[in-house]
Parts: C-alpha cells; sequence; structure tokens
C-alpha cells in the first residue's frame, strides 16, 4: 500500500506542478521524471515500490479499456481516414529506423579492425 500511496503522491505532484507553473507537458510525465531522479538520488527505495509497480504492470491492460472503448465511437472517422492512417503506420516508423541508421553510419567512427577488413 505504501509503495501505490508514492507512485500515486509523484504522480499528483507532477499533475500539480504542471498546473501551478503551465508547463506544457502533461503532468504524470514530470511525476515520472520527479519519481526517477527520486530513485537515483535514493530518497526512494526501490523496494518501497517494487511490489506495487510488479502489480500495475501486470494489469496494465485494465488501463486501457477506457480507451479502446473510446475508440469505437471513432469506427466511422477511423474507416474514412484508413489509407493515411496504415501509411503512417507503416512508413513513420521505416523512416525513423532508416534515419537513425543513417545518422549511426555517420557519426560511427571505424576501429582499426575495420579498416583492416576493407
Amino acid at each position: 500500500m505504501r509503495g501505490l500511496a508514492i507512485l500515486l503522491s509523484f504522480n499528483l505532484v507532477g499533475v500539480g506542478l504542471k498546473e501551478w507553473l503551465h508547463i506544457p507537458m502533461p503532468g504524470n510525465v514530470i511525476g515520472l521524471v520527479l519519481f526517477t531522479i527520486a530513485l537515483f538520488a535514493k530518497l526512494v527505495k526501490l523496494e518501497w515500490v517494487e511490489a506495487s509497480a510488479q502489480w500495475l504492470t501486470k494489469h496494465m491492460m485494465l488501463f486501457f479499456i477506457p480507451y479502446i472503448v473510446g475508440a469505437m465511437a471513432l469506427i466511422p472517422m477511423l474507416g474514412a481516414q484508413l489509407f493515411p492512417i496504415a501509411l503512417s503506420v507503416v512508413l513513420g516508423p521505416l523512416l525513423v529506423v532508416a534515419a537513425v541508421g543513417f545518422v549511426t553510419a555517420k557519426l560511427e567512427k571505424p576501429s582499426g579492425r575495420e579498416e583492416k577488413l576493407l
């Protein structure tokens, strides 16, 4: 119970900071960043939150049910936009992988062993 209270507290603090400081980032992301900092700074011990985090991860699909049900109402609109959606779902990740590969190849310095092979 303590672990869940800690996790929810960080989420609440993140949402509060977002509203109070008008930060253009979701409050739950701010809470996660603060929680990560607290873990690395050893202000929060992993043992305190581990069981609650495992339970939340195990039952994560339950948290998506409202979004899935909400998406059902959008099926007519999705049908009209099926081609652009499918195109972005397929091409988007392919372009990202290609761009990362290209940048990595340009930034990577060849080692002496690779030069000998060439």
